[in-house]
């Protein structure tokens, strides 16, 4: 199958892992990729920094309105919602918290999923809250590809766990396999 985007979500314990994903991506990745990462929110910069030291795809914190492009990663601002409209553009919403996050991972994935239905494949990895897991559900329900970082790896494991709780992924992977796989993704 040919997939038009990736979507990424995680929280505590999964800063790491984003960036054993992102070396691994060549700089001619064809697909954007959709950062929605609990982060703090007074914390305004080094984050794209510091995820873009082995990264050879470009990652930003995109504008509101952005259009998406292949090859770019395109991080949720932080304290912003980053959601994904149907003509495949970003917004940015300072709306209400959800699961006491903003960026709400169920948000992002939910936007993502309605923009590209069964052309979209969701990751959830590590984290400390159910954010992620009703918005990863959302990919699954509109046809997309859905991967849940194996809980037994996930350094903490409740995000993964919260996912598996409520429905049936395509895949529970390790980190190494998230990577394979996204990878040959085309």
């Amino acid at each position: 199958m040919s997939y038009k985007a990736l979507i990424i979500g995680g929280s505590a314990g999964s800063f790491q892992v984003i960036v054993q994903l992102l070396s691994h991506l060549p700089e001619n990745y064809p697909l954007p990729i959709l950062l929605s990462l609990h982060r703090l929110k007074h914390v305004r910069n080094g984050f794209v920094e510091a995820l873009s030291i082995k990264s050879k795809i470009k990652i930003i914190e995109p504008h509101d309105k952005e259009i998406i492009k292949a090859g770019v990663a395109y991080l949720a601002p932080a304290n912003y919602h980053m959601l994904v409209d149907l003509d495949r553009r970003i917004s940015l919403s300072i709306g209400p918290q959800v699961n006491h996050s903003r960026p709400s991972i169920d948000l992002s994935f939910q936007t993502a999923a309605e923009s590209y239905r069964d052309k979209l494949v969701g990751v959830i990895l590590s984290g400390a809250n159910k954010d992620g897991a009703y918005g990863l559900k959302k990919v699954g329900d509109y046809g997309g590809f859905t991967i849940v970082q194996d809980p037994k790896e996930a350094q903490i494991s409740t995000m993964p766990t919260s996912a598996l709780n409520l429905f049936n992924p395509n895949k529970i992977f390790t980190v190494n396999q998230i990577s394979d796989f996204i990878n040959q993704l085309k």
